[in-house]
């Protein structure tokens, strides 16, 4: 082929590849939805289920640390791949994230789903990777568009996919590189997975669209408060979920016993709250923030410890989905204080709070708007990009890598890693 066609040979290399690659994360993210839903559903009808989560532990425990140390670290371990390289992610990645996470969720465990959909997706993309034997440069592309896939397919949400993919992997510099793998990954992994829930009948939530609200000095004021607090709570997650984690490896060697004792805490603190709304996802209280003035306001705080404890034990999942019930209810709690719009501060406290423990507001401002509408904007991207900001150089993210500070100076690259920063 001529040089002149070359870039027309790349660009349908990289589409199909970036396809072939959503096609992989969406099959595995409608599996995973689908029996997420199930093992949920069973839950709710079965609550005594619940006083059963340290034995789960002890046994979820017991599997990992027999066979899952090639994939401890989870989606920091992928991070560290994609910026790095090292040897390919263990295929066996995917079906253990996916198991671990649907009986973390049996049990009632405080658990997300992005975290899985996107080690699965990641997993899966590294394998294909190494089995055409690419570049260390075009692995790294094939990863984020992994990443893409995964996080696209799980929420449904393709264009903020794409970006999460792009921004994740470095604090501050989108991976340009990667965009049309990673678009087509995402555009293709969305539609897959959703075609494959609506046959199923375990469709995508739905969140309310919102009515447009105008931008007035009042209103910017208040969301400058509100993104100090989505900051806040922000911070108080991430050091949280590190204390648990380091002070339990500390004293306890074992993984199934810091799990057991783990889960143990999750079942006092269900007990203690009187609500079996902070278990699991949490995805109908999240949905109700938008509407319900009665939301008891110490939600989101309940729900930072739970989720803290059971991610910091070891259990698997991810943080997104938590992260959406904090910012929301959040929202919800504040919205009276601040003179908010009580539905907008819900949607821009879902987004922000897990944008900036993340370091994504580009990508989770999109994804506000695939969820709930063009009116979020310019609201939500306030928000997110403030808490940010205030949040500092920390991450749920451990693996995730910076350049350069959030406010432009260039250092040495390094890995956030779990503590302060």
């Amino acid at each position: 082929m001529p040089a002149r066609f070359a870039p027309v040979r790349l660009l349908f290399a990289w589409l199909g590849l970036g396809a072939l690659v959503g096609l992989l994360a969406g099959l595995a993210s409608a599996l995973f939805l689908i029996l997420l839903d199930l093992a949920t559903a069973y839950r709710e009808g079965h609550e005594a289920l619940v006083f059963a989560l340290p034995l789960a532990g002890l046994v979820l425990g017991g599997l990992h640390e027999r066979f899952g140390a090639p994939i401890r670290g989870g989606s920091s371990l992928l991070l560290e791949r994609a910026h790095s390289g090292g040897p390919p992610l263990p295929l066996r990645m995917a079906p253990m994230v996916l198991l671990g996470t649907v009986l973390t969720h049996l049990f009632g465990g405080s658990a997300g789903r992005e975290g899985t959909a996107v080690q699965m997706g990641g997993a899966l993309a590294d394998t294909l990777a190494s089995r055409l034997a690419l570049d260390a440069a075009q692995r790294r592309w094939v990863l984020v568009a992994g990443i893409a896939g995964g996080f696209a397919s799980v929420f449904g949400t393709p264009i903020a996919g794409v970006v999460f993919g792009l921004e994740v992997v470095v604090l501050g510099r989108l991976a340009h590189a990667a965009l049309l793998p990673a678009l087509s990954a995402a555009l293709v992994g969305d539609q897959v997975t959703r075609a494959l829930l609506e046959r199923a009948g375990h469709p995508h939530t739905a969140y309310p669209t919102l009515d447009p609200v105008p931008l007035t000095p009042g209103l910017a004021l208040g969301w400058i408060l509100f993104a100090g607090a989505v900051a806040l709570a922000a911070v108080g997650f991430i050091e949280l979920t590190h204390a648990v984690k380091s002070g339990l490896e500390a004293r306890l060697s074992s993984q199934p016993l810091r799990m057991a004792i783990g889960g143990a805490a999750v079942v006092l603190l269900w007990q203690l709250s009187g609500t079996s709304e902070l278990l699991g996802l949490g995805v109908p209280t999240i949905v109700r923030a938008f509407s319900d003035p009665d939301l008891p306001a110490w939600f989101f705080a309940a729900k930072i410890g739970l989720t803290a404890i059971t991610i910091g034990a070891g259990f698997l999942g991810g943080e997104v989905t938590p992260l959406f019930f904090v910012g929301a209810t959040l929202g919800a709690a504040l919205a009276p204080l601040l003179g908010l719009p009580p539905a907008l501060a819900a949607a821009a406290g879902m987004a922000a709070t897990f944008a900036a423990a993340s370091n994504t507001p580009l990508a989770l401002s999109i994804m506000a708007v695939e969820l709930c509408g063009a009116a979020v904007l310019p609201h939500v991207l306030i928000v997110a990009a403030l808490a940010y900001l205030l949040t500092g150089h920390r991450s749920i993210y451990p693996g995730q890598r910076i350049e350069r500070t959030k406010w432009g100076e260039e250092i040495p690259p390094r890995t956030l890693g779990g503590g302060p920063r």
